[in-house]
């Protein structure tokens, strides 16, 4: 071998060198990072000088998972965080603020004043108890639609991280496909577009495909596409404020609606999922169970005409809401709401309790029971009593029994809510093994070990010690032939 040819030797073997400790270097520096894909240099031998290429290591497979699971565990999550607000404000069947516990403390109230009906503290006690309950259905209502506005609020905040994500996507394919064209290293980019990849499929399920050039077209698993060749447009218009019976607006793809009733396809994982759901279904059911509830009560206290018991009509009697006193109708809206104690038994308001044993709170002598003022009488009390545990007719949409009493049916609503939750988080737990198995799996095959690499640092110190070696020894050679031409 010549002089010449060693000391090229010599100096392709340190580009290499450094172009391997750099890329060694980049991998320690990506320890810890979950985005970060180990990369390997590899020295390629042609009839020229040797190369060296840059791959990055990756399992598409593994990754689709991972981004799958990921989708799942976001939508569950939020599904559980809806379902635990509403727990906590509302209380369960034990909790002396739930609305199943009012009920029961004003049945306790009502036979306390039945006992003893002369006793004006008994009966304004008994006031208080419903008053205390209305307020309580009140409460829940008010959670519930706080409940959908915040998920509707979440809603846009996805659509947004979602277009301002896929403008990023756009930036990092463009490079991809530009360092593929070009021949120049383009780990980075990928490790870059995955990571972007990997927060979108929190807020909605993707899937991906790949075509010429490493450009990748992005769709939701519903088929829409989010980007092809560009990013496309995610809509979605806000609700300023819910009530009970308040439809939120539906998200849209391209145009084309993904999430709601109206949709032919829609959306199936993600965050976006698990808030509609929240908004839509779960929070809708609950609301429907409150206003069910607030409906029994206020015909459980209504007053009937006594002289027609069978065709008279029936008002609205201790419990009361914004369209009494005529009593609600199966299955209406709002009551939850709007139920409170009428102001003809509430002291606070100027009335007088024993209107609870006497009646007339509406007028008309029909609704008086106790004309003569009796201070033993003691039947009207009882016979509501009895109205607040008979079975009653409840809407199939509140998910309650079809038939049951008011108290029982409390009881459900509070047992729907808790299984509902435990329910959520046990599919939260699953979803979290899920994607901590496939995130340790991609991790196991593209993950950096540190230890690895503080070896393979070693070696390339080694190398290039050799290297720096053979140049310095051809430089004595030269350096003794030139003295000796001299």
């Amino acid at each position: 071998m010549s002089l010449s040819v060693a000391l090229n030797t010599a100096r392709g073997s340190l580009l290499s060198n450094g172009i391997q400790t750099d890329t060694v270097s980049r991998n320690v520096t990506g320890v810890g990072d979950a985005s970060y894909s180990r990369k390997v240099a590899s020295l390629v031998t042609t009839d020229g000088p040797v190369r060296v290429v840059v791959a990055r290591v990756s399992n598409t497979a593994l990754f689709d998972k991972m981004i799958g699971s990921t989708s799942e565990l976001a939508g569950r999550q939020a599904i559980l965080d809806g379902l635990t607000k509403l727990e906590e404000t509302v209380g369960d069947t034990q909790a002396d603020g739930s609305v199943a516990a009012k009920v029961s403390a004003l049945n306790q109230a009502l036979s306390n004043a039945a006992n003893q009906p002369n006793d004006s503290n008994l009966a304004k006690a008994a006031v208080a108890a419903a008053k205390d309950l209305a307020l309580a259905l009140n409460r829940a209502s008010g959670t519930v639609q706080a409940a959908r506005k915040n998920a509707d609020d979440e809603i846009g905040d996805s659509v947004l991280t979602i277009n301002d994500l896929l403008v990023q996507f756009d930036k990092a394919n463009k490079a991809v496909m530009n360092g593929t064209v070009t021949g120049t290293d383009i780990s980075d980019a990928l490790d870059n577009r995955d990571k972007i990849l990997a927060q979108l499929s929190q807020q909605v399920g993707i899937t991906t495909v790949v075509r010429a050039n490493n450009d990748m077209a992005i769709y939701a698993d519903n088929g829409s596409p989010l980007y092809d060749k560009i990013a496309r447009s995610v809509t979605f218009a806000p609700t300023s404020a819910f009530a009970a019976g308040t439809t939120g607006n539906a998200v849209f793809i391209d145009g084309v609606q993904v999430t709601g009733s109206g949709s032919k396809m829609p959306l199936q994982a993600g965050r976006i999922v698990g808030q509609m759901a929240v908004r839509d279904e779960i929070a809708v059911t609950y609301q429907a169970q409150l206003d069910a509830i607030a409906g029994g009560l206020i015909t459980a206290f209504a007053e009937t005409d006594k002289d027609n018991p069978t065709t008279g009509t029936a008002l609205a009697g201790l419990l009361t809401y914004t369209g009494g006193p005529t009593l609600p109708a199966l299955g209406q809206t709002g009551l939850a709401a709007s139920i409170r104690v009428n102001p003809k038994a509430d002291p606070a308001q100027g009335g007088d309790p024993f209107t609870l044993r006497d009646g007339g709170m509406n007028a008309g002598a029909q609704y008086q029971y106790n004309a003569s003022g009796a201070a033993a009488f003691s039947d009207h009390l009882r016979a509501v009593q009895t109205a607040l545990r008979a079975d009653r007719t409840f809407p199939s949409n509140s998910e309650l029994p079809l038939s049951t009493s008011v108290m029982t049916a409390a009881q459900s609503s509070a047992s729907w809510l808790e299984a509902s939750r435990k329910a959520a988080s046990g599919r939260v737990d699953t979803e979290s093994a899920v994607l901590s198995s496939a995130s340790t799996a991609l991790s196991n095959v593209t993950g950096v070990n540190r230890d690895d690499e503080i070896a393979r640092m070693l070696e390339l110190e080694k190398s290039y010690a050799a290297s720096a070696k053979l140049i310095s020894t051809v430089n004595a050679m030269l350096q003794s032939l030139l003295d000796a031409v001299r």
